[in-house]
């Protein structure tokens, strides 16, 4: 039985905005500090968190992107799980909607709701505050 994480976050930008922080590499490595290939196309290459998580592109939109996702400490009999966000717009910001699904277990669940905070999240937020409302 595969297991799904949702999350639903207010960042202080639009979609426009936001989508090239999901989508640029360049973009990627700034606000996250880390090395990442991600090539905007479908089936195009994903490695975020200097290799640790690897993947493909399945669909990349105007404010929708998904694409595969498979942690380096997974077992080989694990499946990989598929990462959706959602762009909507909330006024001069946007609500993404992550959901997470595939996942092996509960305790994958609670760890990955963790590190999406910690490591996605919370720094992305903190750029997008600086590099916007700076202006």
């Amino acid at each position: 039985m595969s297991h799904t994480l949702e999350i639903e976050i207010l960042l202080p930008a639009t979609p426009t905005q936001v989508m090239p922080m999901l989508t640029e590499q360049k973009q990627m490595e700034i606000w996250s500090g880390e090395e990442v290939v991600f090539e905007a196309k479908e089936g195009g290459q994903v490695e975020l968190f200097g290799g640790w998580v690897r993947g493909e592109v399945k669909s990349i939109q105007a404010h929708e992107l998904s694409y595969t996702w498979r942690a380096a400490d997974w077992s080989e009999e694990t499946a990989d799980s598929l990462v959706q966000f959602k762009l909507k717009e909330s006024g001069a910001q946007s609500l993404l909607v992550l959901k997470h699904s595939n996942l092996p277990d509960e305790e994958e669940v609670k760890s990955q709701k963790t590190a999406w905070f910690d490591f996605f999240f919370t720094p992305l937020e903190d750029y997008l505050m600086i590099r916007y409302n700076a202006e």
